[in-house]
């Protein structure tokens, strides 16, 4: 668990990163299975696996060639992976995200590793998770564990400290969900980021809110985050959840309180992507229309 100072800071900027969360052993064993998976993807040209709703469970960047994987994105890994599964259910990352969400508890939403190997081209526009995730309330905390070390030169992610105090930015554009804020936006409100960065084993606990993004990693060294959400154990889902998991909705701290809580927030909701995660929205190459 974490310090008061900690949990005021979180709600202050948005954004905390914890050192030492998972032992080396831990962290190791997550590598183990993210490596296997890197080299499973040298014999594909596209995505592969399947997850509940039948998308691809592996997605890969366009860059990716057998001499040069480029494995992007791992959704919902806590299905085949027990050292995920535990990780994002039975680990201090999800005790510390439930301590900051408050409450009567914390659920588990979803998962997914997000990648940049080394000299991929993989990069994230700005955004705010609470728009692809809409809860009755926006006590959500977004956990991005670093696999590998991440440092401010290997794609790491980028915040607006206290932007999740403000609005909450229409990510819909010429009526398709884009999955990004607007170039004004970024113009005007993004133009002084935060890096968060660290060793293996950290994490960064990030509010739904937050403004963030990140570039490409033009290093040697790989960036890898393993991602989970937590909702409050009160906050009812609006929608469909994006990465549908046999592990969401699952309690990880706290009690069933048997209520819903509602906060004022004013959205259009989401689209689901057609393709295998949000990177096709991004780039503008999902089919789907409003």
């Amino acid at each position: 668990m974490i310090e008061q100072w900690q949990v005021e800071q979180f709600h202050r900027d948005g954004f905390l990163v914890v050192e030492g969360v998972l032992a080396a052993e831990e962290v190791a064993a997550l590598q183990h299975d993210f490596d296997q998976w890197v080299a499973e993807s040298r014999g594909h040209a596209q995505g592969w696996g399947e997850t509940l709703d039948g998308r691809a469970r592996f997605d890969l960047e366009g860059d990716h060639r057998a001499d040069h994987p480029s494995l992007r994105r791992v959704s919902s890994p806590t299905e085949i992976s027990p050292a995920y599964q535990r990780a994002a259910l039975q680990s201090p990352m999800a005790a510390i995200s439930a301590q900051l969400v408050g409450g009567s508890g914390a659920r588990f939403h979803h998962s997914k590793i997000n990648s940049k190997l080394p000299h991929t081209t993989t990069q994230v526009k700005w955004h705010q998770d609470f728009l692809f995730t809409p809860h009755s309330n926006d006590d959500i905390v977004t956990a991005l564990l670093m696999v590998s070390e991440v440092t401010p030169q290997n794609g790491p992610l980028n915040v607006i400290p206290g932007s999740h105090k403000g609005p909450l930015w229409s990510h819909w554009h010429d009526q398709r969900f884009t999955g990004a804020v607007a170039d004004q936006v970024v113009e005007t409100q993004c133009q002084a980021p935060v890096a968060c960065f660290g060793p293996a084993g950290s994490v960064c606990f990030m509010h739904t809110r937050l403004l963030h993004a990140s570039s490409p990693n033009e290093t040697e060294l790989p960036r890898t985050l393993f991602i989970s959400v937590y909702a409050a154990e009160d906050a009812l889902p609006f929608g469909e959840n994006p990465l549908p998991s046999e592990h969401s909705g699952l309690l990880v701290a706290g009690r069933e309180s048997g209520l819903v809580r509602c906060t004022a927030n004013q959205m259009r909701l989401p689209q689901k992507p057609r393709g295998a995660s949000f990177f096709v929205q991004q780039a503008g190459q999902d089919a789907a229309t409003a």
